[in-house]
């Protein structure tokens, strides 16, 4: 598979303040040129992910890797290359033979913890054009004024992700803002947690077809709505403007807010 880009890396121990005698961090960064199009994927397991623009065309990403216990040094980050941009990921070592970690592109792969006490997180600048994709297990995410695109996915932690291009999100222990520059296309947009309230911004022309759910908590929408069947507080579904594509906002503990942009 042919090289994309060209990187330069480098890797550099630096102490942080706050921390005590007994804690350790280590630092690694990065940066290269993602043509237009591509995306840019962030992998951890235990810590924040942080987005914002690049002021130029390279990307840029810093890893902070902080442990107490267990030395920094033993996660290795990894820079994977391919035909759809960049992949990112925090490796720790693995503890199994039979099942190693290992840093891949998209859903695949394998990254886990297995108990080591270092804290790996990332601040990334995106340039405009590409797309952001981040994915962590214990950590907030946060992409704001982002130019492309936004996938994120944690599963404790809050999202904050508000992009002038489309924005899918999805947690588990905590609540979910995003804000969508767009809305056309047909692939559907999903919005999903289970203890944490939704609050998504869409803009006034957006057409789609709605389905909200929670349990604990109540639905509010700027959009108006043709509905089918009965409206409850807990459940709504109906077509936004002339219908479209699926647009799913669900929780089981929060409120879920659709509103237009502003």
């Amino acid at each position: 598979m042919n090289k994309i880009m060209s990187s330069t890396l480098a890797l550099a121990l630096v102490p942080l303040a706050g921390l005590s005698a007994s804690s350790r961090s280590e630092d690694f960064r990065w940066n290269a040129r993602i043509p237009a199009g591509r995306s840019l994927e962030i992998k951890g397991v235990n810590g924040a992910i942080e987005a914002a623009p690049a002021t130029g065309d390279e990307a840029e990403v810093v890893a902070v890797k902080r442990g107490r216990r267990d030395d920094p040094a033993e996660v290795e980050i990894k820079v994977v290359d391919h035909a759809g941009g960049v992949t990112i990921c925090a490796v720790y070592p693995s503890r199994r033979a039979s099942r190693p970690n290992e840093c891949v592109a998209g859903e695949g792969g394998r990254l886990g913890a297995d108990h080591n006490d270092i804290d790996v997180s990332f601040v990334v600048k995106v340039p405009a054009g590409v797309s952001f994709v981040a994915r962590t297990v214990n950590g907030s995410v946060e992409a704001e004024g982002l130019d492309g695109d936004v996938h994120a996915q944690t599963v404790n932690g809050g999202i904050t992700a508000k992009a002038k291009g489309l924005v899918e999100a999805a947690t588990v222990n905590g609540s979910i803002t995003a804000s969508l520059g767009r809305s056309n296309g047909d692939e559907p947009l999903r919005f999903k947690t289970v203890n944490g309230g939704i609050t998504v911004d869409l803009p006034e022309s957006t057409s789609a077809q709605l389905h909200a759910s929670t349990v604990n908590g109540e639905i509010e929408t700027d959009f108006p709505l043709t509905v089918k069947g009965r409206f409850n507080s807990k459940s709504l579904s109906g077509a936004m403007g002339g219908g479209g594509r699926e647009l799913s906002l669900e929780t089981v503990n929060g409120s879920i807010r659709l509103r237009k942009s502003r």
